[in-house]
């Protein structure tokens, strides 16, 4: 690489200022109880029964306390006589393995020894019925057994697609719940008709089900438990768009709008299910959603641990470094790219040795520009982003944006002895 380092090395990377970014900071004070208030209720406890198996469905996503909401649920269906287990329902993340499955619950602490029941992890599928279109519908071989199903997981925009329905119940019933057989029919159409499929496919499992009861999260700007709702099979298709459009407005953003070089610290399956959330970082990978920060480039330096190989969101970026390569496993992230239809989230950006080559990479590829002058922006992750930073040329612009207060002075970026920023609990030094 010496011809291309040479190109690159006398690149001047600004110096940045860090910028603090306020929003509404809603959240639950309790939320154990919150969930018995939410399922104690006689719209739901009427559905369960003493000795009935439930089968509770949990996905893929890093969402807060998502072992103790778990936990929860499932200590509440015990004291209503009921009996439990958990099964994941992520469609084909995790590489589609029943090894990789588990590993991700490990990591939000959604186990066996945590939660107080079996943890039920499998790829084989049932085909309980069709659409009203004659296509196939198939869910989790263990939540067709079970007497009933308690769907769990995060209402949120989606990374790819616009529509009533988008992360959240009915897309768990359409297509986590359907492990990667059922993902990959729900998928087959493509994102462009995904708005009208996940309720076909939705509404399909609850006709054909005992879904007893979903149970509906939103967070806040600062990843915090902000709503929990519980919701009847009856409930789920009527309420969710609604809770949906709650959610887009608790959503964090880049409050300044565009730059030539946005930098992300860390990408990961913690974050987003693109790694780094496109609503954030305006790096979608289909034409059927749009938002987000305008830049030219995207440098992305790292993948977290907790993706466990899947890269998924690694081909957004323009250039990246050899220790994020390192991490990206194929086994665990072309599943979801074959499954879903989309091949650029998992293509190999430009691959340089260290994060200053990478960064200096992503400012010489920028158009257009004075490089001794670029506007920079750089976050942690996109799902946190209270504190950013951007370049001194950038102070001006921001100051008056609402919700922004420059926090310091210019700094220049500190890089170890081999190249790379420095960190500490995941979060630049600076």
């Amino acid at each position: 690489m010496s011809v291309v380092n040479d190109i690159i090395k006398d690149i001047p990377i600004p110096e940045l200022v860090k910028v603090k970014q306020s929003f509404d900071r809603t959240s639950l004070e309790d939320i154990e109880d919150t969930l018995y208030r939410e399922i104690k209720t006689e719209k739901i406890m009427n559905r369960i029964h003493p000795g009935q198996s439930i089968a509770v469905a949990v996905g893929s996503r890093g969402i807060n306390h998502h072992g103790l909401i778990t936990k929860t649920v499932v200590s509440v269906l015990k004291e209503l006589g009921a009996d439990p287990f958990i099964v994941a329902s992520m469609g084909s993340h995790g590489g589609a393995t029943v090894e990789g499955q588990k590993n991700i619950l490990g990591g939000y602490n959604i186990t066996e020894e945590y939660c107080g029941c079996p943890v039920k992890i499998g790829t084989e599928v049932s085909l309980i019925g069709y659409t009203d279109d004659s296509k196939p519908v198939y869910i989790d071989k263990f939540a067709a057994e079970a007497d009933g199903i308690v769907l769990i997981n995060r209402i949120k925009p989606h990374t790819a697609f616009r529509g009533p329905y988008e992360s959240g119940l009915m897309k768990m019933m359409a297509i986590g719940l359907g492990k990667q057989k059922g993902a990959e029919i729900c998928h087959a159409a493509g994102f462009e008709n995904m708005a009208e499929n996940i309720p076909k496919f939705g509404n399909a499992v609850l006709k054909n089900s005992n879904v007893i009861f979903g149970l509906a999260i939103l967070e806040n700007a600062y990843d915090e438990t902000r709503e929990l709702i519980a919701l009847t099979s009856e409930e789920i298709p009527v309420k969710e768009p609604e809770l949906l459009q709650r959610a887009m407005s608790y959503m964090p953003k880049i409050l300044p709008s565009c730059t030539d070089l946005l930098i992300v610290g860390r990408i990961g399956k913690n974050y987003s299910g693109d790694g780094m959330d496109p609503n954030i970082s305006g790096t979608f990978a289909t034409k059927c959603a749009s938002g987000g920060v305008k830049s030219q480039r995207v440098a992305v330096l790292d993948i977290t641990e907790e993706s466990h190989g899947n890269g998924v969101g690694f081909g957004m970026a323009d250039v990246s470094t050899k220790k994020a390569a390192d991490k990206f496993d194929p086994e665990m992230s072309y599943p979801n790219a074959l499954t879903c239809l989309v091949s650029q989230v998992v293509k190999i950006p430009m691959i340089f040795d260290n994060d200053r080559l990478c960064i200096q990479a992503g400012i010489k590829l920028c158009a257009d520009v004075d490089h001794s002058d670029v506007r920079v922006i750089y976050v942690d992750n996109t799902l946190q982003l209270e504190n950013i930073y951007v370049s001194k040329n950038m102070v001006e612009e921001v100051r008056d944006i609402p919700g922004v207060t420059i926090d310091g002075g210019s700094m220049p970026l500190k890089f170890d002895d081999e190249g790379n920023v420095v960190f500490k609990d995941g979060k630049m030094v600076i």
